[in-house]
């Protein structure tokens, strides 16, 4: 396969999964302010900088407030990792490589990006936006679902879902830091009802809440949670599962090429220590500085990949 066009299968897919997971951060941040009942300035100030988009944000807004942060991560085209702009950014990818696309997976990214420029072309007020943050999720699962049900499991496959696992493994770590990286007042209340509550919200927000109360016994615990979102290998969007899955998609190209490359030496790598840690070993470390560290990492190895496999040549 020419390298641009696994670029832009990868980056669709990338993008895709950007804006879903852009959306359930925004829910992140949404439901963990409603849980305060003073100034929420840092907690959306947290949702901006676990977003990366920090820089842009202040260079447009003065102000950390719900309104202002929504509509600069949904509606904002001039950030370039809003869900609009995300979209947009998915649908042209789509376009340059429509035909290794089945005709389903193009109508689904279509529809998608029709859908949102729509429902986007105005500001969202908080009463609309759980239904609309629902949307972009159900119109994410759809274009995966197209891709699950009529492509063939070749290459074009597997760059699809490298971009999507690479996002979604940097977008869960950035998800479990949004709850940690500011928002609790101080370390006394670690283990407290309040700093319980607040990870419940981060469960319901990657749709976990159901499958760790199935799966956990007695109840919830901020070091039963994370442990369930960084290790759990059944969870889909766990740190392990996705890099898992970084990993078995590598490996397919492997084989189907022939060659092995240095993302193959950097994923493994990354499980490696991922492996070696425990829950009580990255709480005793550090959870933020865990978090950074496994985002860096996820970085690396996308940016081998599109080395290795010349997405710009």
């Amino acid at each position: 396969m020419l390298g641009k066009t696994a670029g832009g299968l990868y980056w669709m897919f990338r993008f895709l999964e950007r804006s879903e997971n852009t959306a359930r951060l925004i829910e992140a941040g949404f439901r963990i302010a409603l849980t305060r009942s003073n100034d929420t300035t840092s907690d959306w100030k947290s949702v901006v900088t676990t977003a990366g988009v920090r820089q842009g944000y202040d260079a447009k807004h003065g102000t950390y407030n719900a309104e202002n942060v929504v509509d600069y991560l949904l509606r904002d085209t001039t950030n370039p990792s809003s869900v609009i702009s995300s979209l947009h950014s998915a649908r042209t990818n789509a376009r340059m490589v429509r035909t290794a696309l089945t005709t389903e997976v193009w109508e689904a990214v279509n529809e998608s990006w029709m859908a949102m420029k729509d429902g986007l072309k105005a500001p969202i007020h908080d009463p609309e936006l759980p239904a609309l943050l629902g949307e972009i999720r159900r119109h994410s699962a759809l274009v995966r679902g197209a891709l699950y049900g009529t492509m063939l499991r070749n290459d074009i496959y597997d760059f699809a879902r490298l971009g999507t696992a690479l996002e979604r493994a940097d977008n869960t770590a950035r998800i479990i830091d949004v709850k940690y990286y500011t928002l609790l007042p101080s370390a006394s209340f670690v283990g407290s009802p309040l700093d319980n509550v607040q990870w419940e919200t981060v469960l319901r927000s990657v749709s976990a809440h159901r499958s760790f109360r199935w799966l956990a016994e007695g109840e919830m615990t901020s070091s039963g949670i994370a442990e369930f979102l960084i290790f759990d290998s059944r969870f889909p969007r766990s740190l392990h599962f996705s890099s898992g899955m970084i990993e078995e998609n590598l490996s397919y190209l492997a084989k189907e090429y022939g060659v092995r490359m240095a993302c193959h030496d950097l994923i493994d790598d990354h499980l490696a220590t991922l492996r070696s840690h425990t829950i009580g070993s990255i709480f005793d470390s550090g959870l933020h500085e865990f978090i950074g560290a496994f985002i860096r990492s996820n970085n690396a190895i996308g940016t081998q990949i599109e080395q290795d496999y010349r997405f710009n040549g």
